[in-house]
């Protein structure tokens, strides 16, 4: 006899921990057991390195497959060390992440890179926003890559973001997949000619590259091609308009300028890579652009860009956006501008940081960290 998972249950599968998300009936009868039908289980991956990741199995088909048996408290027999029950508190508190808490931020904490005070504001901005719009326009070298991750690391820690797609020029494609592999800890695979080809041979000639992991890199010259952007519109819900919810959680575009129509005259003329951001950016619940140039010193293309960024705010007949309208997507640092600096010892009122920057700076020193400012 097999035992039986239960959706929500924890499960062993191939050496890694998953929880069970759903459990469909197989026509399939097992091998050993004519009588005993496999069962279709649909797995949703609890490691660090992983989370989000999909797994789908036949369960009394799989090998090597255990159990988290459900179990009673153990009958308390003493009482622990009131430091050490402190310390469990402590460590249960910082660790416990709440969706309607923005003051608390966990991605500083948990990705392996030195932060610098200013590349915190970005994910503080996020957190505030019921649906992230938001343009990281900071200068060249100052970390926009850094700041991305720190949003996708956030956000989907809160679980407000399970599906990523980057959309980058093609020769940064591998920084990126490096980046959020090698900082953060997020695998992320890429879409291209070569990766799509590898995947047809593992999974059938049918496999839609864009549905079978849920964080993607691709480059905005494969997208915009007819055969990848038709192949995207597949995994779409039947319909013209944007269905609710969305079918993906996060846009992020990389040097989003390339992406804005070129300005000519008093006309903003739409290129392939415009028409291909334009056809994405209704199913995406969140989208993030980065570029340390978004204006080309044309209105009518900024408008266009501001529009593909969040349409419910600006329009391309908006030629002169608002300025407080701006200021509430964008968040523009140039290398001129003195970073603000934090000292555990000496604590500072930073001129350009929000009172949520300084609560985590603060928080930082209760771990020991530093800050570091270049």
């Amino acid at each position: 006899m097999f035992s039986s998972p239960e959706v929500g249950q924890l499960v062993v599968v191939r050496k890694r921990p998953f929880v069970v998300m759903e459990i469909v009936p197989s026509a399939i009868s097992s091998a050993s057991d004519a009588k005993a039908t496999c069962r279709l289980i649909k797995l949703s991956s609890v490691e660090d390195d992983g989370l989000g990741e999909e797994l789908e199995v036949l369960w009394e088909l799989e090998p090597g497959t255990s159990i988290h048996e459900k179990s009673t408290l153990p009958e308390p027999t003493s009482f622990d060390d009131p430091k050490r029950l402190r310390a469990f508190l402590d460590a249960v508190r910082w660790g416990a992440i709440s969706q309607s808490d923005d003051r608390a931020l966990h991605s500083p904490f948990r990705s392996g890179i030195e932060i610098d005070e200013y590349q915190l504001d970005p994910v503080v901005r996020a957190l505030s926003m019921p649906k992230v719009n938001l343009l990281i326009a900071d200068d060249v070298g100052l970390g926009k890559t850094i700041e991305a991750g720190l949003v996708v690391q956030e956000l989907i820690l809160r679980h407000r973001v399970r599906s990523v797609l980057i959309v980058c020029p093609s020769s940064l494609q591998l920084q990126w997949r490096d980046e959020m592999r090698d900082k953060f800890g997020l695998e992320f695979r890429i879409v291209d000619s070569d990766g799509i080809s590898q995947l047809r041979r593992k999974r059938g000639i049918h496999v839609n590259a864009w549905s079978h992991f849920p964080r993607l890199i691709t480059s905005i010259d494969f997208l915009k091609r007819e055969r990848p952007l038709r192949s995207f519109r597949e995994t779409l819900p039947a319909g013209e308009e944007a269905a609710y919810p969305r079918p993906y959680d996060l846009l992020i575009v990389d040097e989003a300028h390339n992406v804005a129509p070129s300005g000519r005259g008093q006309y903003a003329t739409e290129s392939m890579r415009t028409l291909a951001i334009r056809a994405l950016t209704p199913h995406f619940e969140h989208k993030l652009f980065l570029s340390a140039t978004p204006h080309n010193g044309y209105r009518e293309s900024f408008a266009a860009l501001l529009e593909l960024l969040d349409n419910q705010r600006f329009a391309r007949a908006m030629t002169i956006p608002s300025r407080v309208q701006l200021e509430a997507v964008m968040v523009r640092r140039m290398k001129s501008d003195p970073p603000p600096h934090f000292d555990s010892s000496d604590t500072q009122e930073f001129r350009n940081s929000s009172p949520r920057v300084r609560f985590v700076l603060n928080r930082g020193a209760l771990f020991g960290l530093r800050f570091h400012s270049r």
